[in-house]
């Protein structure tokens, strides 16, 4: 198919970009422009969202309730630090807090949200609904559109309910502080609510970590030096967990507005974002909802054995998990040396519950030191403790990028001096690749898993998205998409920093001349070939090397399809495109 460049403005026949008439009054432009990305970057929405609150109401007149409005990233009561703070206000004012939830279809459109998140997302708010009960703490979940409307929807139902207090958790990406600068605005400008956004999401916030002429850190490693201190000093209170809510008086249940909350369902679905049956049935099983599922999740990874029989689409939390020295034996006890293979549970397989906030980061990290028999931080790349706190550290690093470097929630590359490469258009290998039939099996297993549990170990993701980039030639916006409208566990913090990573386009990328060779990728990550015997059930029979780079003979033979490039060569086109920006 013809060749061309990737536009640095978006065209009507990219296919990353292609909107109805009726999706263009609420889809953002995917890609922005260099300079509008540079104007966002001069001046972060994060700090404008930290003025605003700091500018907002100060005393309000006393009210009749404290409102706490969770989002899509902080879906717990234990540990939140923005429902803590309602709790607290509320009891100081001797009044009821309530908690709200605003689902936003057109928001859900706009940033390419799947179906499993939303599904797993509405699984949760039920387990809330009823643990707040418990507590006498309605919560009322609502639904509005237009998207653009929910700052002043948000502010009504506050007027509504004389609440004189929100608080809320806040999100980093550029469209959600937008949407809460624009309430503090209007509270402002009102002058009855007080405002306050807080952060949560992250061990250490974003703007805490900076270089020593202030700048936020775009390289991890030197990130990691300043990152891990802050957390040892006997001042910091980053670890600290946040109280529990407290109860309100059950005389809330007689309220004439107040306990009719307590009725308000939480939806089984969104409409446009609903699973079937079968898979519904399937993706809760994968991934059960609620706080204590999560808290037996990080149990059974800190303080039992990996099994291979817990790889696939199974219950994480079947029988049969055996309990073994968690500083030796255990998942995170050999998490240094097994975290890439892929043919058993070798990761946490918390990701989804730590992209929608059902625990916290920092409860992870409290609880692996005390498995682990730690006093003190460990960081070590010599131990399983502390290459997985790495891993919450990379978390933490992608979200302060987002967060402190706002072009890279934008469609832009961080680094603009890659904005020109030029991308292969052939749609048949992206739906090859989206498929899983590349004719490379790792790949397509990789990829099959993503369709059948809404989820892919972490080294499958990067083999997969390397592919796709270097040796496909694809542009890496469209890869970036599809993991978001496919996993249970879409974060574009992390999300978009593994796909920039892969492209050498973003912060601490690989070198674009370092190319994954899917074949050896392969034989590391899946010694075996468990893991591709289960997902590509074509080469269930196949043994040994074959099977990890079948002849055309064999692929003919079972079904299977030949490789959609010659790697050798996609890698050197890959490299020449790199380093002669714009040219085939």
């Amino acid at each position: 198919m013809a060749k061309r460049p990737r536009s640095t403005t978006p065209t009507k026949d990219s296919p990353a970009m292609k909107k109805s008439k009726a999706d263009a009054k609420f889809l953002p432009n995917k890609i922005a422009t260099a300079e509008n990305a540079a104007k966002a970057d001069a001046s972060p929405p994060m700090l404008q969202l930290l003025d605003a609150v700091a500018a907002g109401v100060r005393k309000p007149a006393k009210g009749e309730c404290v409102v706490y409005w969770m989002r899509m990233e902080d879906m717990r009561i234990r540990d939140n630090r923005a429902l803590a703070l309602a709790s607290a206000q509320a009891q100081k004012d001797h009044v009821p807090v309530l908690a709200l939830f605003v689902l936003s279809p057109q928001d859900y459109i706009a940033h390419d949200r799947s179906a499993r998140r939303i599904d797993f997302t509405l699984r949760n708010l039920q387990c809330i609904k009823s643990e707040l009960a418990k507590l006498d703490i309605p919560l009322c979940v609502v639904s509005h559109t237009p998207r653009t409307d929910i700052p002043r929807f948000v502010h009504d139902l506050l007027l509504g309910w004389n609440a004189s207090h929100i608080f809320g958790n806040i999100e980093y990406e550029v469209d959600e502080l937008r949407r809460d600068i624009a309430l503090c605005k209007i509270a402002k400008k009102h002058g009855k609510i007080a405002c306050t956004f807080v952060h949560d999401k992250c061990i250490v916030p974003p703007g805490d970590v900076r270089t020593k002429d202030g700048r936020g850190y775009t390289v991890y490693s030197p990130f990691l030096r300043v990152w891990a201190p802050l957390l040892e000093k006997a001042s910091s209170h980053h670890l600290d967990e946040a109280p529990l809510p407290q109860a309100n008086d059950p005389s809330i249940h007689q309220h004439p507005v107040f306990g009719k909350l307590f009725k308000v369902e939480v939806p089984h679905e969104v409409e446009g974002f609903s699973l079937d049956a079968e898979e519904r049935e399937r993706i809760s099983t994968v991934w059960h909802a609620g706080e204590d599922a999560a808290h037996e999740m990080l149990y059974r990874f800190l303080n039992t054995a990996a099994r291979a029989s817990q790889f696939g689409a199974v219950d994480p939390l079947a029988d049969g998990a055996k309990p073994v020295d968690p500083t030796k034996q255990s998942r995170l006890g050999k998490y240094k040396d097994a975290r890439d293979r892929m043919d058993a549970d070798t990761t946490s397989r918390l990701s989804p519950y730590l992209a929608t906030g059902v625990i916290s980061a920092r409860a992870c990290v409290r609880e692996a030191l005390k498995a682990s028999g730690k006093k003190k931080l460990d960081v070590s790349r010599d131990t399983g403790v502390g290459r997985w706190i790495q891993e919450l550290a990379w978390r933490d690093f992608y979200t302060h990028i987002v967060a402190l470097f706002p072009r890279v929630s934008m469609g832009r590359p961080f680094q603009e001096k890659y904005a020109g490469v030029r991308w292969e258009t052939n749609p048949a290998h992206l739906q090859a690749w989206k498929d899983g039939r590349t004719g490379v099996p790792i790949v397509d297993a990789a990829m099959r898993q993503a369709r059948t549990m809404g989820w892919m170990h972490n080294r499958a993701r990067m083999i997969a998205a390397m592919y796709l980039v270097k040796d496909l030639m694809i542009d890496w916006r469209l890869g970036e998409k599809y993991f978001m409208e496919t996993l249970i566990d879409g974060d574009l913090a992390s999300n978009n920093g593994g796909w920039q990573w892969s492209a050498s386009t973003g912060v601490d990328p690989a070198p674009y001349f370092r190319i994954f060779n899917p074949y050896t990728q392969s034989q590391k990550a899946d010694p075996g070939g468990e893991y591709i015997r289960f997902f590509v059930p074509e080469l269930a029979k196949v043994r040994g090397d074959e099977l990890h780079k079948p002849p055309p003979g064999l692929a003919d033979k079972l079904g299977y399809p030949r490789p959609l490039v010659n790697h050798d060569e996609a890698r050197k086109r890959a490299i020449h495109r790199y380093k002669n920006i714009g040219e085939e």
